[in-house]
């Protein structure tokens, strides 16, 4: 009975059943839609960040750079002395290289990665070391004429001590002419690629660290730096005056980005050189699970109070570019779009159900003259209502994937930034930071080096909109919702006629 009657009603009044049915199908697709491009756009996040983050990555510690105080002198020197260099035709070439921490960051004891082990829910964890190699190669006036004859220094250009200006250098006339080449190093556990950086990149050639390269003088490059610099798997490579061979290069994982550093060389050695000792600037964190990020991260931040604790959701916000114009979009006018269609779609629904149960007064009146109760009045209406939203919900779906669908062929590019600084930033290490190769200054004995340079690693990402169970689940919900909704409210107004209304509409 109640199906027949329920068949009946749908059926004769089709304006009303297709007008409630678009608009709740409008509503759905909607949301479909802007979830699914919303969790599009989350994944674009993470893979540009994956590149200087780290795959599997959750949880990133480190320390923040003290900052520098009053008079703390001089930056970065480079300091010869008379002997230092070979001079040949009156001029003196030298070359000197060092490793070191990039300015802007700072680096803490390496038993932190054990304290924060320890931590509940921890998964993996591994520290890395984020350094600078920096060269400096010159060509100056031959030292040894700077001496007077007693020994004592003379300064170019003549003095009271009657010394004679130092000729030679490469203009002939005692000037100097050098340059500066730097390039990042990331030193980090051989064993540990499970988390890290490293474990965000893609073999390009060689081979990648192995557990039993700590100790040893191997190195692994980005393949993009290896190409600029001109060196192959099999050629050496000097850090800090020592010679290590190039097993293998690797390339990141999103398309037309770097990798978190240009080079990578075993934790242990990268320490000893550096002069860093017990040192790490990063530890890299992987939770047991999703749900316990926030539990890890707050009980690291406990354990370890000097430490800076970040997410990648912390991180996610300094994405730039197009792709974070979209995230924006989708945040902000498309969580909003969705809420006033969605009321929109239930107030039209509210509204034709009242406007029905008005127009058929008589017959509710005549089914309580018969006997009907209210309840089952009630249930009749907002049956109908429910089927209703459930057809509009049901075409809402095929509309809201069709759009999906649409989106994905379309396969919308968009550009994203993050921008990160020499050593540090982002959570990890950072991009390149370029010095200039030929810089000029026409003082010798000493270099003032200039601040670790900011990067910015550039991806083009093609976003995807997936589908996800959880989507059509909330979708169908909603539609049920809006039904149910509109159903008690109509229902409970037919419920309140009386058998004489129906009388009187009679009459």
């Amino acid at each position: 009975m109640f199906g027949t009657y329920l068949r009946r009603e749908l059926v004769g009044r089709r304006k009303q059943t297709i007008i409630i049915a678009i608009g709740m199908a409008l509503a759905i697709a909607l949301v479909i839609i802007v979830n699914s491009v919303a969790a599009g756009v989350k994944t674009a996040q993470a893979s540009v960040l994956e590149s200087v983050y780290g795959v599997g990555t959750d949880i990133t510690v480190s320390q923040a750079a003290e900052a520098p105080t009053e008079g703390g002198g001089p930056g970065q020197n480079f300091d010869f002395g008379s002997g230092d260099g070979s001079t040949s035709d009156g001029t003196t070439t030298v070359n000197q290289s060092r490793l070191e921490a990039a300015r802007g960051t700072s680096t803490f004891d390496a038993t932190a990665l054990g304290t924060i082990t320890d931590v509940a829910n921890v998964e993996a964890a591994a520290a890395t070391l984020s350094l600078t190699n920096t060269t400096f190669t010159g060509e100056l006036p031959d030292f040894s004429q700077t001496q007077g004859s007693d020994g004592s220094a003379g300064v170019p250009g003549g003095d009271a001590s009657g010394a004679t200006p130092p000729q030679g250098g490469p203009d002939g006339a005692g000037g100097s002419s050098f340059g500066v080449d730097s390039f990042t190093v990331l030193g980090l556990d051989p064993s540990g690629d499970a988390v890290g950086p490293l474990s965000a990149v893609t073999l390009s050639d060689g081979r990648s660290l192995a557990a039993d390269d700590a100790g040893t003088d191997v190195a692994v490059l980005d393949a993009s730096y290896a190409t600029e610099a001109g060196i192959g798997t099999g050629d050496t490579i000097d850090i800090a005056g020592t010679t290590f061979s190039v097993v293998g290069t690797v390339t990141a994982s999103g398309a037309d980005a770097t990798t978190a550093s240009n080079v990578y060389i075993p934790l242990d050695v990268a320490q000893t050189l550096a002069g860093l000792d017990g040192q790490v600037s990063d530890v890299y964190v992987q939770a047991a699970s999703s749900t316990d990020i926030t539990q890890v991260q707050t009980d690291i931040e406990a354990a370890l109070p000097d430490a800076t604790v970040s997410t990648q959701e912390d991180l996610a916000s300094t994405v730039s570019g197009s792709l974070a114009s979209a995230s924006t979009l989708v945040s902000n006018l498309g969580t909003w779009l969705s809420i006033i269609v969605l009321a929109a779609a239930f107030l039209i629904a509210i509204l034709f159900t009242i406007s029905g149960v008005t127009r058929r007064t008589r017959e509710f009146g005549t089914l309580k003259a018969i006997g009907w109760s209210d309840r089952r009045i009630v249930g009749q209406v907002a049956g109908e209502s429910v089927v209703q939203s459930l057809i509009g919900g049901a075409v809402g779906v095929a509309v809201g994937l069709v759009g999906i669908l649409v989106v994905n062929l379309v396969a919308p590019t968009l550009s994203a930034a993050a921008t990160t600084s020499a050593g540090g930033g982002l959570g990890g290490p950072g991009g390149a930071a370029g010095m200039p190769s030929d810089a000029a200054a026409g003082a010798a004995g000493g270099f003032g080096g200039a601040p670790g340079a900011a990067a910015a690693t550039t991806t083009d990402i093609v976003l995807q909109a997936p589908v996800t169970a959880w989507i059509i689940v909330i979708a169908v919900g909603i539609a049920i919702l809006g039904g149910l909704l509109a159903g008690a409210i109509g229902g409970w107004r037919a419920s309140r006629l009386r058998p004489a209304e129906a009388l009187r509409s009679v009459a």
